[in-house]
């Protein structure tokens, strides 16, 4: 990880400097891919009252980069507030990444099994030749099925389906 850390009206010493150094550190525990982290301390003084800004810059891998400004009136105070708001993003970009949910398990024959969802049973398609609607509406009525696709004679997608009145639709 390439971390660079400056100051802006503000000479920063060893200790801060080691001080945020061991605070970027902790987010390393979160395993995502940091490229590179930019710290910026300013100092601000507005109506008389001395403050500190500080904003980290984190690049991470296949991510978009994260900002964080924190400001506050004792320098340490700030450095903590913003790793907590790092440590809060970066724990809910892991949990996304790394979360059982949404992902599928394999059973027993390799197909992938998705919890939480009817299964899907992959089948080959039969090559059917273009139907008059007519015939579309007579094989939906032998089947008993909501709704059937097929493709009319000017090579169009259709779908008839039974209505709730009792009569059939057309897209």
């Amino acid at each position: 990880m390439n971390l660079s850390i400056s100051g802006r009206q503000l000479e920063l010493t060893d200790a801060i400097k080691n001080y945020i150094e061991d605070a970027v550190d902790t987010l390393g525990k979160y395993n995502l891919d940091i490229i590179s982290a930019r710290v910026i301390v300013s100092a601000d003084e507005k109506n008389g009252k001395k403050g500190f800004s500080v904003e980290f810059v984190i690049n991470l891998a296949k991510q978009e980069t994260t900002v964080i400004r924190q400001k506050d009136k004792d320098l340490y105070a700030a450095i903590d507030l913003a790793i907590e708001r790092a440590k809060k993003v970066f724990r809910r970009t892991h949990d996304r990444i790394t979360t059982q949910k949404g992902k599928g398990k394999n059973d027993e024959t390799g197909n992938t099994v998705i919890d939480g969802t009817d299964e899907i049973v992959p089948m080959e398609l039969e090559l059917y030749k273009p139907l008059e609607i007519e015939e579309a509406l007579q094989k939906l009525k032998d089947t008993g099925l909501q709704f059937y696709v097929f493709n009319d004679i000017d090579a169009k997608m259709r779908v008839i389906y039974k209505r709730t009145d009792g009569k059939f639709g057309l897209y």
